[in-house]
């Protein structure tokens, strides 16, 4: 009875068989393929083989038979991913905090498995995930699918939301009480995962880390706030929030020497009008959330980059320097 399921899976075995042990540079003659099935305790014949074959190509496997020396070479050639690809999928996996180090190490064992065992080892060799700096949470996997879920069924979300103390302990922020949030997206910045949302009491659009949500459910009532995302800019949010922290949101006029016209691209994006001062001088008008994060980065570029306008954001450019002076006077 055994022997007969086995043969029911000859198919399925041969399948596995040239996906896991051959690629462009690793191929089975017809014998170490008979071989290899007898392993599973499968006996075929080469006209049964030849057949099963072709069946795999119908189904899409790219077996590819090439003729050399007398004796015919078969291998997988085109995958639903090359190795290239398969290695920025890991290089995402491995470099996102929001992922877990234990996490992450089962997603890529998982995407090794659409290579040969060969390409695999090459996959293997340029991971390193221990020792980087990872979230704790292992739910962020189900809380990203709870929020996918309720946006989908139009409803709210509670849930609970940390901060770490100096004690490396969890605080629950609002004493521990529900944040009840209408979810409209989710939004990946600076490697983490953040919930974009509507807070009916307070009235306005906020985000949250989602690493830090703990015990999220489904809410029965109906989100709110879609007058505000109906032609919301997703994308756009995270070059106006700088370390995606909140600030009151205005239209700042910056000058920046030439050599920053780069900086300015990949943090405002290629749409974003650059109009010259001078030879050596251009200014951008963005909208950006005024925040310390967004005077920390107008600082770091030294004397490259001033902010010109409005004057209510020079003058806290001018306090925020005034407070670093004194902190360290």
């Amino acid at each position: 009875m055994a022997k007969r399921m086995n043969q029911k899976l000859k198919l399925l075995r041969l399948m596995q068989i040239m996906l896991e042990q051959t690629d462009d540079n690793h191929s089975l003659t017809m014998e170490q393929i008979l071989a290899e099935l007898q392993r599973y305790d499968i006996t075929a014949e080469r006209k049964s083989i030849y057949s099963d074959m072709e069946a795999l190509r119908l189904y899409g496997i790219d077996i590819i038979g090439e003729k050399g020396n007398r004796t015919c070479y078969y291998h997988v050639g085109t995958r639903e991913f090359e190795l290239a690809e398969l290695k920025l999928l890991v290089d995402a996996v491995q470099s996102s905090k929001f992922i877990t180090e234990k996490k992450s190490k089962k997603l890529i064992k998982k995407l090794e498995g659409f290579l040969s065992r060969y390409d695999a080892k090459k996959l293997q060799r340029q991971v390193f995930v221990s020792g980087r700096i990872k979230t704790m949470n292992e739910s962020i996997y189900y809380n990203v699918d709870m929020i996918h879920e309720a946006i989908a069924s139009n409803v709210k979300i509670k849930f609970k939301y940390y901060n770490w103390d100096v004690d490396k302990k969890i605080t629950l922020r609002h004493d521990g009480d529900d944040f009840c949030i209408s979810p409209w997206g989710l939004l990946w910045d600076n490697e983490n995962y953040y919930l974009i949302g509507y807070d009916s009491l307070a009235g306005i659009i906020k985000h949250y880390r989602v690493d830090k949500i703990l015990k999220l459910r489904l809410d029965k009532e109906k989100r709110e706030g879609r007058e505000y995302f109906r032609e919301y800019d997703m994308a756009g949010y995270t070059k106006k929030h700088f370390g995606m922290f909140d600030g009151k949101e205005e239209r700042v006029k910056i000058e920046f020497e030439n050599r920053f016209s780069g900086v300015v691209i990949d943090r405002f994006g290629k749409d974003v009008v650059i109009r010259k001062s001078d030879e050596e001088h251009f200014i951008v008008t963005v909208d950006v959330a005024v925040s310390e994060q967004f005077l920390g980065w107008i600082f770091a570029l030294g004397s490259g980059a001033r902010i010109v306008g409005p004057e209510s954001v020079v003058e806290r450019m001018r306090e925020q320097i005034r407070r670093e002076s004194e902190m360290y006077g």
